[in-house]
């Protein structure tokens, strides 16, 4: 790369001999000799948001204690916070209550009393399953969505809806590692004996009998951390009690033209008293996996939770539950997990669990820390189910609501739940908890979808969105990122389309991407570090300043600016360039350049020609120039005009 000096800070007498040369190898200025002008930085946008937890609602993470499996017979709403959380329930669906005798005692947890009393609304192990169907919509919907399923799957969605159901959750959901799956699995020690349908399996029920998560312990020292972690996010994650006291039947207890997969007829219980179908418990304990191990390796946190809901949905798929049973599922077990992150034993093993995911995946795969996400998503068609981005978030989103209509207002401020901002900590390192929780508020579901609008807001938790940084920006959302902590504190990209009136500063020596056709309109300040565009809206709609740090167009288009471009000498831009207007720099508004550094190099294999010459921005009007201007493999003459710069190319 070969710098071009410019001369405006050069004394008068060099300055005019710079400048003649200049002229002698086609270079032009047109600019006057006033003084240049510089603009303020976008304006201050106040205070942050914030996210405060519900004021009302007993939170969730404080009362997990109360979902105990042996306490299922007498579990109520009041006294079991894995029933509470699915309260939305009830309108669809009333189930019957009765009445125990005297002496029934239900002890204190976190902010449930004990109660003891002579007469004890609850439902009994032994009770009658019914009730009443409250909104019949929803209800009709929700079975005939399994009938569809069931009756159009396809052999492979037989085959995977059979796996997910015999084999061990925890190593089923693994092969959501893509790349890293082998590399998991065998550190983990995991095994399984469901390997296919077997020829007698409609008679016959066959067991896992695999080690499902793995070993965990010191029985294994590479990665025995890694499995305690994954297996204590199912402490009190027992779905027994909401299914004694909801006591929803299975869908094909509710309609014959459900279509059972065949090979699961032995799995089928004689006991419809207590085998409700709400919540699904392989959901669940699919999701609670499915988080952990996102949480521990991040670098397959989306794709991880994609797995998760995907296993909920080959529960349907099966015949073995509906879609209520599987979006209760979700709902419950991310509040489990995120109280089992927060408790204080789980807490102190927590940072042991990431390190030695890494080291010992890295061994494995023999990358480092700079080569190691590249590896976890350079999967192919053949070992990557999940390698297609924009699949799995429209998967993701669908398997939220399965289709149903919004019941219930649409437009409710979303609540975050108390503890939920645990489930972004490894994902997104460099923000502090409250960002964490704008970042869940921002990208949360709309209100109104059944089951989902619970009081403390963990029914409309969209962890795929969120892991994609912010949706919306509001006052100055300060991004300042430590590129020595390695991993995303080094490089991170965000792919929401972010709106807001808000103010991005992006701060500290990492790199962060933006990838979202964005709207926000406080305007964007780089102050140090990187902030990299991938889209042409990716700084939306207010001004840009570089006042330090480097802005980066790596836009398959042209990066488009809609209103002013400033650069202080102590900020940098860089164009990585490619075919058409890929990554050329258009400011709808003026740009000033008061100094700093220009840098083109090239994508995607793009490679000019000696002798072309290049227009690379182009603005309303452009004032000033950059002190230097590189260009990866040739030397540079440029031309300033009015109302842009254009580069000519030499050897």
């Amino acid at each position: 790369m070969h710098a071009f000096p410019m001369t405006r800070r050069l004394p008068l007498a060099l300055a005019i001999s710079a400048a003649l040369a200049l002229a002698a190898c086609g270079g032009s200025d047109h600019h006057d000799d006033t003084a240049l002008v510089i603009p303020a930085a976008p304006a201050d946008q106040g205070a942050v948001d914030t996210a405060p937890p519900s004021a009302t609602a007993l939170p969730f993470v404080d009362n997990v204690a109360s979902n105990q499996r042996g306490d299922a017979r007498y579990a109520t709403a009041a006294t079991n916070a894995g029933v509470r959380v699915l309260i939305g329930m009830l309108d669809i669906w009333k189930p019957l209550t009765e009445i125990v005798d005297a002496g029934v005692t239900a002890p204190a947890v976190g902010n449930f009393p004990a109660v003891t009393a002579s007469k004890w609304t609850g439902v009994p192990n032994d009770g009658t399953p019914g009730g009443t169907i409250v909104n019949a919509a929803v209800h009709n919907a929700n079975i005939d969505y399994v009938v569809k399923a069931t009756t159009s799957r396809t052999p492979a969605q037989e085959l995977a809806a059979y796996l997910d159901d015999r084999r061990g959750k925890g190593y089923s959901i693994t092969d959501g590692m893509g790349p890293l799956t082998d590399a998991w699995r065998s550190a983990a020690r995991q095994t399984t004996s469901i390997t296919a349908i077997a020829p007698d399996a409609t008679t016959v029920l066959y067991n896992d009998s695999g080690t499902n998560t793995g070993v965990a312990g010191s029985s294994n020292a590479e990665f025995g951390n890694v499995v305690a972690l994954v297996n204590a996010m199912g402490n009190n994650g027992s779905t027994e009690p909401a299914k004694r006291f909801y006591k929803y039947a299975r869908p094909y207890r509710w309609s014959s033209n459900v279509v059972l997969v065949p090979a699961l007829m032995p799995a089928r219980s004689a006991t419809p008293a207590t085998d409700g179908g709400f919540t699904s418990g392989h959901s669940a304990e699919a999701v609670r996996g499915a988080v952990g191990m996102a949480y521990v390796l991040p670098e397959r946190y989306q794709e991880m939770v994609a797995r998760g809901l995907e296993l909920g949905e080959n529960r349907i798929i099966a015949g073995m539950h509906s879609p209520l049973d599987v979006i209760s599922g979700r709902v419950q077990a991310q509040a489990i997990v995120a109280a089992n992150l927060l408790d204080a034993t789980t807490a102190a093993t927590k940072a042991a669990a990431v390190t030695q995911a890494h080291t010992t995946l890295m061994a494995r795969t023999g990358t480092t820390a700079d080569t190691f996400y590249d590896y976890a998503h350079s999967g192919t068609a053949a070992n990557d189910r999940f390698g297609d981005y924009a699949a799995n978030k429209a998967a993701y989103i669908r398997r939220m609501t399965f289709g149903f209509a919004q019941t219930g207002p649409a437009t409710s401020p979303a609540v975050v739940p108390k503890g939920a901002e645990v489930l972004l900590e490894t994902r997104l390192p460099y923000l502090s908890d409250a960002q964490r929780r704008v970042v869940l508020k921002t990208t949360a579901m709309p209100s109104g979808y059944p089951v989902m609008d619970d009081a403390e807001g963990w029914g409309r938790l969209n962890l795929f969105a969120a892991a994609d940084g912010y949706g919306v920006f509001t006052g100055n959302v300060v991004v300042a990122m430590d590129a020595a902590k390695g991993g995303f504190n080094a490089v991170d990209r965000w792919r929401n389309d972010i709106s807001g009136a808000g103010k991005l500063n992006k701060q500290g020596t990492g790199t962060l991407k933006l990838g979202g056709n964005n709207s926000w309109s406080g305007g964007t300040q780089v102050e140090a570090g990187r902030l990299e565009a991938l889209s042409a809206t990716a700084f939306g709609k207010g001004d840009v300043y570089v006042s330090g740090g480097t802005l980066v167009s790596n836009a398959t288009t042209s990066l488009a600016l809609a209103a002013k471009y400033t650069q202080l000498a102590t900020g940098n831009l860089e164009l990585k360039l490619g075919s058409g207007q890929a990554g050329r720099l258009t400011v709808a508004g003026p740009m000033t350049v008061a100094g700093g550094a220009l840098k083109v190099t090239f994508q995607n294999g793009y490679k000019p020609a000696a002798g072309d010459t290049l227009n690379v921005i182009g603005a309303a009007s452009l004032k000033g120039k950059f002190d230097s201007i590189t260009v990866d493999g040739f030397k540079v003459t440029p031309t300033y005009t009015a109302t842009g710069l254009q580069l000519k190319l030499d050897v």
